[in-house]
């Protein structure tokens, strides 16, 4: 032992072997052992938290970012670190919604988020023989009905069209 230190002081890159005993059922794929509390010295080189969280949505199958990075399709099993996160949330046919979401260093496993998609981002147009349009209307007069849908304008006479669900639009 290096002279000045006491029994289990350890520096940086020194490592201490103890025993363990430890009763585990059956057969373990793995075993992790983690300290509770670090000193403060120690805190840059321990590893991060992370606390395990199920995300869903309604509906499900929006594909979901956290913090700006593809994080695959709700639902999903996830897990995040302790601190500030923002969920964004997208769907074809819905609007885009996010949410803001605090997770605390003692949060405890299993936490879930449900997340309400906002209501349809396009009109829609239903024609007399039952099919449903989802797009953009951008005319109506007396003879046709223009919808413009995936970036391509469509023409509809007049009479094929049975109703207009209009959808309100924000200022831009």
């Amino acid at each position: 032992m290096k002279q000045g230190m006491k029994q289990g002081d350890r520096g940086p890159q020194q490592t201490v072997k103890t025993p363990l005993q430890a009763n585990l059922a059956g057969t373990p794929a793995s075993v992790n052992v983690s300290a509770k509390d670090l000193p403060p010295e120690l805190g840059a080189l321990a590893p991060p938290k992370e606390i395990p969280i199920n995300i869903y949505s309604v509906p499900a199958g929006a594909a979901l970012k956290v913090d700006g990075k593809d994080s695959g399709f709700t639902p999903v099993a996830t897990k995040l670190t302790p601190g500030n996160h923002m969920l964004t949330f997208s769907k074809d046919g819905y609007s885009t919604g996010t949410f803001p979401l605090l997770i605390s260093p003692d949060q405890l496993a299993g936490g879930t988020v449900s997340f309400e998609l906002g209501g349809v981002s396009h009109d829609t147009i239903e024609l007399r023989d039952g099919t449903i349009i989802e797009g953009d209307v951008e005319s109506v007069d007396a003879r046709t009905v223009v919808v413009e849908v995936g970036g391509r304008p469509q023409s509809f006479e007049r009479n094929q069209v049975k109703r207009i669900s209009l959808v309100q639009r924000s200022a831009q």
